[in-house]
């Protein structure tokens, strides 16, 4: 089982990004996924989780003070992945991402975002 994330970059301040977590060998909608970050010399902290799908509801998102207002997580269960959607991003959100498969304890390898002009 494992976790690989994508969609890190270089990026103008002001920007956007979207970043996917693609599960294998098992079912990500069945676990709760969550977004982290960690910027150099600090330590990693979460930035939005989705609960898992169940038969009566849409998944539920939350998120920290890091992500409210600019980052949205969702579920593309087609493709077995979640995504984190950043939105006016700035030199603070510099960081490496990371995905977790919350029950699971399964981390991905991170991938960098870098904010800079």
């Amino acid at each position: 089982v494992q976790l690989v994330e994508s969609g890190g970059d270089l990026v103008q301040p002001g920007g956007s990004l979207r970043l996917s977590c693609a599960a294998s060998r098992f079912t990500f909608s069945r676990y709760s996924g969550m977004w982290f970050r960690q910027r150099p010399g600090e330590e990693r902290e979460l930035v939005a989780a989705i609960a898992p799908l169940s038969d009566t509801a849409d998944s539920t998102t939350d998120y920290t003070y890091i992500a409210k207002g600019r980052f949205t997580i969702s579920r593309d269960n087609a493709k077995n992945t979640i995504h984190l959607q950043m939105n006016s991003l700035n030199s603070e959100d510099t960081a490496v991402y990371y995905c977790k498969a919350d029950e699971l304890g399964l981390w991905g390898q991170g991938t960098q975002v870098t904010v800079s002009s």
